[in-house]
């Protein structure tokens, strides 16, 4: 759950009232000392074997957190007057919580539902009271008798007060007691139906960090930004494999490093803001490793160590997605020297941010599109047309 860990949104965008505009929320980095990031890959991989396994108006941008190099959080209030919350941006679940850190403060808008609420995360869990109750996403957004949940038992969030699920709803299935087959409507359901958006679809827009605490990403909810990406955004539909197709699962046609095949044919996987790394499938991710002459497996950090000798010839990973090549040059793929202590690294060596996914192909779940590559690409998750975009950005290619 490490990748739950590190994000607290800072800065939120007014917006009008209008159905025909849009708001943007920034997201911001925790300030940590140490090496908080330590056994991140592990944590990534516990959350893919969960993901794998579990049973099963207008457009509003705000801004995004980027927290401590691993996630994003955004601010969210809660209650009438409204606190406000640092949650995780999390597709790949969709119950709405709070009371991590800080906690549930109830108000005059606060009505029990009369149902209990536990969800597994991985390596990490929340369990508590599930309530009714006014959601503030922005000024001008602001749902009514949305179902959340009040953490009153947690483990591994530290440092945030929760999560804002917008994942498929199908996922809230089975997470509340005792009527265990409810189903929990999403901000974006409840937004939809109460005329404050006109579409369910959100925009998110990630960057690498430059600084410790850095608000540089955005979401929007109820549309796309054209403030945030460059060019057309090209449209993967979602998956029909399953475990993929529980979540936002689309399929790579074929991914390439230099002369290598990475992945050989169409295959699916999800794409997650909840997951800081790219993940594949063991066999995938071994023709990867193999490529780069001398990297290995780190025990210490759990990332890929790449020789200084290896750096100058590294080659661009590939991934054709909806018949376009979407490329992670070689900046993309490496861990930034001032972050290595973060990450519980040696001075001077160079890892990677590509990952084994803890499992081989051919089982429905064969890769994970995380947050280092939305870094690179803003991603489009539309229900209304069960698609998944993405498109270039301003820093999709380093400099």
């Amino acid at each position: 759950m490490q990748s739950f860990f590190a994000l607290l949104f800072v800065v939120l965008v007014t917006a009008g009232k209008s159905t025909s505009s849009s708001v943007s929320i920034p997201l911001t980095k925790l300030e940590r000392t140490g090496s908080y990031l330590q056994g991140s890959p592990h944590a990534d991989r516990a959350r893919a074997s969960y993901l794998k396994n579990r049973k099963t108006g207008s457009p509003t941008t705000v801004p995004a957190s980027n927290l401590a190099y691993v996630q994003y959080t955004t601010s969210v209030g809660v209650g009438s007057p409204a606190t406000y919350y640092n949650l995780v941006v999390d597709t790949g679940s969709s119950n709405t919580f709070v009371g991590t850190g800080k906690k549930y403060v109830r108000t005059s808008t606060s009505v029990p539902t009369g149902q209990d609420v536990n969800v597994t995360y991985g390596s990490g869990f929340f369990s508590g009271v599930e309530y009714y109750d006014t959601v503030t996403l922005a000024p001008g957004l602001v749902i009514a008798k949305q179902s959340i949940g009040d953490a009153l038992q947690s483990a591994d969030f530290e440092d945030v007060d929760g999560i804002i699920g917008v994942g498929p709803v199908d996922l809230t299935q089975g997470t509340l007691s005792p009527d265990t087959n409810a189903l929990i409507p999403t901000i974006m359901d409840n937004a939809l139906e109460q005329g404050l958006i006109k579409k369910r679809i959100l925009g998110v827009s990630f960057a690498p960090a430059t600084t410790y605490n850095d608000t540089n990403g955005a979401i929007t909810y109820g549309g796309t930004d054209h403030a945030l990406y460059t060019g057309k955004i090209t449209y993967a539909p979602l998956t029909e494999t399953y475990p993929a197709s529980a979540y936002w699962g689309i399929n790579v046609t074929d991914s390439t490093y230099g002369s290598h095949t990475v992945i050989p044919q169409s295959t699916a996987g999800i794409v997650d803001t909840g997951t800081t790394l790219v993940l594949l499938a063991d066999d995938f991710f071994a023709v990867y490793l193999d490529a780069i002459p001398g990297a290995y497996l780190d025990d210490n950090t759990g990332l890929i160590a790449i020789p200084s000798s290896s750096i100058t010839d590294m080659q661009p990973l590939h991934f054709t997605i909806g018949g376009t090549t979407f490329s992670m040059d070689t900046a993309a793929q490496l861990v930034p020297l001032d972050q290595n202590a973060a990450w519980g690294g040696e001075t001077g060596v160079r890892y990677g941010i590509v990952n084994n996914l803890g499992s081989n192909s051919g089982e429905g779940f064969d890769f994970i599109i995380g947050q280092k590559f939305m870094e690179k690409y803003y991603a489009v998750f539309d229900s209304d047309h069960s698609r998944v975009g993405f498109a270039c950005t301003d820093h999709t290619f380093s400099t």
